[in-house]
C-alpha cells in the first residue's frame, strides 16, 4: 500500500475503468504500488528501481578485487568428505539402487492417512498415498508429505530425561512400575492421563485395561482443533453423537457454512478427490456441480467455490436457518430471507438426494445439527450423506474433559498426571490457564516427540518414537483400521505410547509389535492369524474394519435449536494456519517456507482483515495491532485479504511457540493467549487497534510476476457451453517461428495442469521438495525473492476487493520445445533431450543466470548461498539419492523427475515392451488430492495426456511468444448460478431468467 493513505482509491479507480477480465496476485499490484514496482525492478531485465544510486570507479575497483578473493576462497565449494561403509551380509529383499515401498498410516488429530513409503535400503525418503485407503485413495496433502522431514529432524528430544537429567529407560521403567504400585493401593485415585485424539484400538483397549484396573483414575483428551462441535450437533439433532461421512463425487449442489472440508479434517484428501472428480465429470456431462460457500474469511474450499458469500461466523446460525426456511423443510424464518438465499434454496430443493450441506469445525454445534438436520429433509441419508459411529478410543466432549482436569488439577486432587503427546502447555485455551494448573501435580510425566513448553514443566520426558519407527494401529475416518510398522530404527531411542503404558502397567512389558499382534488376534479369534496380519502390512489396510453407517432420525423438538444471534460488532475467527497447523509443525522447515495457499507468507502468522477494515484504520501490510478480547492480549502484524467479511477478523493459530527448537521458536504470535475455551471457533466484542510499529514479513505473493499477462482462462458453464474454444482464442500460438520444426520418434514427455480441480493447497510443493531434495532459504532469503521451491501455485483475484473470485495456478518449469534458455547460454547447460525434456548439467553450470532472464515463466531458481546442509547427520539420511544434492552458484528447477522416468525406462527395457500409459508419476502428480496434474507420452495418442491435449478447454501460458510448452493448462470452468451473477456481491444480482436457478 502506499503511505499516503491513497491505495484504495487508485484501486477502485483502476478497476472501474478496467477492459475485460483482470486476475490480480495482490492489492498493490493494480495499485502501483511502490512494494510492487519494487519487485517488478528485481525481476526485470532493466532495472526500474536501481540497487546502488551511484559507483565511482576506486568503488568499483574495490569490489572487484574483493570478489576475486572470495571467489578463490569459496568459489569452488568441496562437499565434506563421506565414509562408506558396506553390507558385510546384505539382506535378501534389498537390491541397491532399487527403493523398497512398504504401506503404513501418517495421522492428524488421531486419524490416519493410509501412506506408502519408499525407503533406499533402510532410509525413509519420501510418502505417497496409498492408493487402497479410503482416506487417500492414492493422493496426499502437505502436512503428510513434511512428515519424512520431522522423522529426520535433528531437534526431536533424544533421550529419556528426568529433571532434565539423561536417564536410561530402565531407569524410567522400574520408576513407573513403582508409581503404578502405589496407585493400585489407591485404585487409581489420583491419577490422570490426558492424550490426544485417540483412534488407535490398541492404545484405547490400553487405556481402558488401566481404567478397570485403577477405577478412580480419568484419562482425559483434548485437540486444540476437534471435532467437538461436529459430534455434539449429530447429537442435538439425533440424541447420538455420530460422525458425518460425504460421498461430493454423487452430489450436484454443495453448501458450506464455514467448511474447509478439502484442506481439513480426517478426510480432506478423500473429499478433494471425490470433489474433483465430481466437477470434471460435470463438465464433460454438461451437468455440473455448484458449490456455495459462506464463510467469514477466504479458505482453501471456499476460493474453489462457484459462489463465495462473505458472511460473517457469528451470524451463520441466522443463516442456515433461514436456508431451512427458504427450502422449505424448516420453521418459518423470523424475516424474509435475502433474495440470494432463496436462490440458493431453490437449487438445494431441486437437488433432493443429490445434495450436501456442510458446517465447518469453528461454528457452534447448533449450526451442525441444522445442517445435519437439512441433509435428511433433503433426503441425502444413504445417498450423498452417511453417518458412522466414532472410533472406540478417547472422551468425545474434549473441551469439558480439560475444564474437569484443569479443575481436579487446581483443587489439588492430581497426585500424578501422564501426558501422552500434545502441548497443551502453549495450546490450551487462555482461560484454563493450564500451565499454572499443571504446576499442581505432585508428579508429571510426558511422551513426546520434542521437548516444547509442557515437556520443560514436567519431570519426567520420555521421548517418543516417530510414526515411520513405530508399530501401531490407527483408524481412517469411516473406521477402516491400518497398522503401523516401522521403516527403520528409531534413531533416538524413542518409545511408542504402547511401550509407556506397558512399562506402567504391565509385569512383563511387552514390545509394541507383540502389544499390537495381541490386540489383533483376540479381535479376531479362529483365523489363520499369520495370514490376516501379512495381508493387514501388505495393504495398508485391515479388511472388514470400516465401521457399518447408521442410518439416525431427527429427534422431537430439533427445531428448537436456537444458534446463536449475530451481537454485531468486530469478530475473530480462530482458525489453526494452513502450515504449521495448530503448531504441531512449527519445528518443520517445509512447512514453514511453504507459501501458505490465499496469503502467501511465509516463516509467519498474520491477522487477516478486509480491506474496508484496514481503509477505515489506515491498515497496511506489515503493521502491527492489537488484539484484545475479554481482557486479553495480543500483538500481531496485519494482512489485508480480499473476500473478507467486512467486520471479521483472522487470527492463525500456531505461531508464537517458546520452544519449537532452531526452525520454530520465537516466529509470529500465539492465537491462543486470546482464545478461550467459550470462544475457541469465534468471538464477538474484539478490539482492533493499529499501534504504529511494523515488523518485516516474508510473502511470495509478488515474486515471479507476469506483470499483468494473462495466464489464467476461467470461464462460466454458461461461457463455456457457447464457446468451448475461449481459452485458445484468447491467445493463439503463433503461425511462424525461427526455430526449425524438430520431430521427436520416440517418447515425448508432457503434462497438463487442471485449474478446475486445482485446490491451491500445496501439496505438489512438498512433494516435489522431498523428492528432489530442495532445500529451505529461510525467511530473510525468501523476504529477498530467492525461495527455492521447483513448483509455486500462484493465487489470483478477479473482481472486487470485497467480493472477488479466487483461483490457482500451479507453475512449473514449461519444458518448452523452443526454449528461450537454451540459446542464451554460454556453457551449454541446459540443453534439450531427444525426449523434449528441458534439462540442466549442473556442473556446466557457471551462474550467469542468463537462462533465468530469458525465461517468460519465471520458473528457475538460483543458488546464491550454500543452502543445502551438508553438516546435520540426521538430514543426509532423508535425501533422495537419485537426486544430485546442489551446492551454490548453480540454476536448478524442475525436471519432470527424470530419475522417476529413467527408473521405468530401464524397468520397461528389461522387460522388452514400452512404458505404459501411467506408470510414471512425478512426485507433484502422485501427491496431488484433486488429480489435477496428469504426465504422459504426448507422443502416445492414446495416452491420458493426449486425450487432455486435445480437450476444448487445454491453452498453453503465453503461446503468443511461440515456446512451445509441454507443460499445457486446462481452463477453469465453473458453474456459477446465473440469477446471482458471476460473484457473490448482492449488489450484482439479476433477475431471475427461467429456469435460471436451476442446476
Amino acid at each position: 500500500m502506499d503511505r499516503n493513505g491513497t491505495t484504495f482509491e487508485v484501486f477502485r479507480r483502476r478497476l472501474a475503468g478496467r477492459k475485460g477480465r483482470e486476475f490480480l496476485r495482490e492489492l498493490e499490484e493494480l495499485a502501483g504500488s511502490e512494494e510492487f514496482r519494487h519487485w517488478l525492478g528485481r525481476e526485470c531485465a532493466f532495472p526500474l528501481v536501481p540497487l546502488r544510486t551511484e559507483m565511482d570507479r576506486r568503488q568499483f575497483l574495490g569490489l572487484a578485487a574483493a570478489s576475486l578473493a572470495l571467489a578463490g576462497l569459496c568459489g569452488c565449494t568441496r562437499q565434506p568428505l563421506e565414509t562408506i561403509v558396506p553390507y558385510r551380509a546384505a539382506p535378501e529383499e534389498i537390491v541397491p539402487g532399487r527403493p523398497l515401498y512398504f504401506a503404513t498410516a501418517v495421522t492428524l488429530g488421531g486419524f490416519a492417512v493410509g501412506v506408502l513409503v519408499e525407503s533406499h535400503m533402510g532410509r525413509p525418503t519420501k510418502i505417497e498415498g496409498n492408493p487402497d485407503h479410503p482416506a487417500s485413495l492414492g493422493g496426499c496433502d502437505a502436512w503428510t508429505q513434511a512428515a519424512i522431514l520431522d522423522l529426520y529432524d535433528p531437534d526431536r528430544a533424544q533421550a529419556v530425561t528426568y529433571l532434565h537429567d539423561i536417564r536410561p529407560w530402565r531407569d524410567f521403567r522400574s520408576f513407573a512400575r513403582s508409581v503404578f504400585a502405589a496407585q493400585k493401593e489407591k485404585k487409581g485415585r489420583g491419577l490422570r492421563i490426558l492424550t490426544g485424539t485417540v483412534t488407535s484400538p490398541t492404545l484405547a483397549s490400553q487405556l481402558r485395561a488401566i481404567e478397570r484396573e485403577l477405577p478412580e483414575a480419568r484419562w482425559h483428551a483434548y485437540e486444540p482443533v476437534n471435532r467437538d462441535a461436529e459430534l455434539r450437533g449429530c447429537e442435538l439433532a439425533f440424541g447420538r453423537p455420530l460422525s458425518p461421512v460425504y460421498r461430493f463425487d454423487r452430489a450436484r449442489v454443495v453448501v458450506s457454512l464455514d467448511a474447509d472440508f478439502l484442506f481439513r479434517g480426517p478426510a480432506r484428501n478423500r473429499y478433494a478427490r471425490d470433489f474433483a472428480r465430481a466437477r470434471r465429470r460435470g463438465i464433460e456431462e454438461k451437468r455440473p456441480l455448484r458449490f456455495y460457500a459462506f464463510e467469514p474469511s477466504p479458505t482453501v474450499t471456499g476460493s474453489v467455490a462457484d459462489h463465495r458469500f462473505s458472511v460473517r461466523a457469528s451470524a451463520l446460525g441466522e443463516t442456515v436457518r433461514a436456508l431451512a426456511s427458504a427450502v422449505g423443510v424448516g420453521p418459518p424464518s423470523e424475516a424474509e430471507p435475502p433474495r440470494w438465499l432463496r436462490l440458493v434454496a431453490r437449487d438445494l430443493g431441486a437437488a433432493r438426494g443429490e445434495s450436501i450441506v456442510v458446517a465447518g469445525d469453528e461454528q457452534p454445534a447448533e449450526v451442525h445439527a441444522w445442517a445435519q438436520a437439512l441433509n435428511v429433509l433433503l433426503g441425502n441419508v444413504g445417498r450423498t450423506v452417511f453417518y458412522v459411529d466414532p472410533p472406540e478410543g478417547s472422551p468425545l466432549a474434549q473441551g469439558d474433559s480439560l475444564r474437569e482436569l484443569v479443575e481436579d488439577l487446581e483443587a489439588g486432587r492430581v497426585d500424578v498426571l501422564w501426558i501422552l503427546g500434545g502441548n497443551p502447555v502453549y495450546d490450551a485455551p487462555a482461560d484454563r490457564e493450564f500451565g499454572r494448573a499443571l504446576r499442581r501435580a505432585s508428579l508429571r510425566i510426558y511422551w513426546g516427540l520434542h521437548e516444547n513448553e509442557t515437556s520443560v514443566l514436567c519431570h519426567w520426558h520420555v521421548p517418543a518414537a516417530h510414526e515411520l519407527e513405530s508399530w501401531s494401529d490407527t483408524r481412517a475416518f469411516d473406521g477402516t483400521a491400518t497398522v503401523l510398522q516401522p521403516l527403520i530404527e528409531p534413531l533416538y531411542g524413542g518409545k511408542t505410547a504402547h511401550e509407556v503404558l506397558a512399562a506402567f502397567s504391565e509385569e512383563a512389558p511387552l514390545d509394541a509389535r507383540e502389544i499390537v499382534r495381541r490386540e489383533w488376534s483376540q479381535r479376531y479369534p479362529g483365523v489363520d492369524f499369520e495370514k490376516f496380519w501379512r495381508k493387514s502390512l501388505h495393504d495398508g489396510v485391515v479388511p472388514g474394519t470400516a465401521f457399518d453407517p447408521v442410518a439416525p432420525s431427527l429427534r422431537p423438538g430439533w427445531t428448537e435449536i436456537r444458534p446463536g444471534k449475530d451481537p454485531g460488532g468486530l469478530e475473530v475467527v480462530f482458525r489453526p494456519d494452513p502450515t504449521v497447523y495448530d503448531g504441531r509443525f512449527a519445528t518443520n522447515a517445509w512447512l514453514q517456507e511453504l507459501p501458505k495457499p490465499l496469503t502467501k507468507l511465509t516463516w509467519d502468522n498474520v491477522v487477516c482483515v478486509a480491506p474496508g477494515l484496514a481503509e477505515r484504520h489506515g491498515i497496511e501490510n506489515g503493521d502491527v495491532v492489537l488484539l484484545e478480547l475479554e481482557g486479553r492480549r495480543v500483538e500481531a502484524a496485519a494482512w489485508i485479504l480480499p473476500g473478507q467479511a467486512p467486520d471479521s477478523v483472522v487470527a492463525f493459530l500456531g505461531y508464537g511457540r517458546e520452544r519449537a527448537g532452531l526452525v520454530g521458536s520465537g516466529r509470529g504470535y500465539s492465537a491462543y493467549s486470546v482464545r478461550s475455551s467459550r470462544t475457541a471457533g469465534f468471538a464477538a466484542g474484539i478490539a482492533l487497534r493499529k499501534l504504529g510499529r511494523r515488523v518485516p514479513l516474508a510473502s511470495t505473493s509478488l515474486h515471479h510476476s507476469m506483470e499483468g499477462r494473462p495466464i489464467v482462462r476461467a470461464a462460466s458453464f454458461e461461457e463455456f457451453s457457447k464457446n468451448p474454444d475461449f481459452a485458445r482464442e484468447l491467445e493463439p500460438e503463433p503461425e511462424s517461428s525461427l526455430y526449425p520444426p524438430h520431430p521427436y520418434e520416440g517418447y515425448a514427455w508432457g503434462m497438463v495442469i487442471d485449474l478446475a480441480s486445482c485446490i491451491g493447497c500445496g501439496a505438489c510443493e512438498v512433494a516435489c521438495q522431498a523428492e528432489n531434495n530442495i532445500p529451505v532459504v529461510g525467511k530473510e532469503q525468501v523476504g529477498l525473492g530467492r525461495e527455492m521451491n521447483w513448483i509455486r501455485v500462484d493465487r489470483y483475484f478477479e473482481g472486487s476487493p470485497e467480493t472477488p473470485e479466487i483461483y490457482h495456478q500451479p507453475v512449473p518449469c514449461m519444458h518448452c520445445e523452443n526454449a528461450p534458455c537454451e540459446v542464451v547460454c554460454p556453457v551449454a547447460a541446459t540443453v534439450h533431450s531427444h525426449e523434449g525434456l528441458n534439462e540442466m548439467v549442473y556442473n556446466r553450470c557457471v551462474g550467469t543466470r542468463y537462462c533465468s532472464n530469458n525465461c517468460p515463466y519465471k520458473v528457475r531458481r538460483f543458488n546464491f548461498l550454500l543452502y543445502a546442509d551438508w553438516a546435520t547427520e540426521s538430514l543426509k539420511l532423508q535425501r533422495n539419492p537419485d537426486v544430485t544434492v546442489r551446492s551454490r552458484g548453480v540454476m536448478e528447477k524442475c525436471t519432470y523427475c527424470v530419475q522417476r522416468i529413467n527408473e521405468r525406462r530401464i524397468q520397461a527395457k528389461k522387460e522388452g515392451r514400452k512404458i505404459r500409459d501411467g506408470e510414471i508419476l512425478t512426485a507433484c502428480q502422485q501427491a496431488c488430492p484433486s488429480e489435477a496434474i496428469v504426465f504422459g507420452d504426448v507422443n502416445d495418442p492414446g495416452s491420458r495426456v493426449s486425450r487432455l491435449r486435445r480437450d476444448p478447454r487445454n491453452y498453453s501460458l503465453l503461446a503468443h511468444l511461440g515456446t512451445r510448452p509441454r507443460t499445457t493448462y486446462l481452463a477453469v470452468v465453473r458453474n456459477p448460478n446465473p440469477s446471482i451473477g458471476r460473484t457473490s456481491n448482492a449488489t450484482r444480482e439479476r433477475e431471475p431468467e427461467e429456469g435460471g436457478a436451476e442446476t
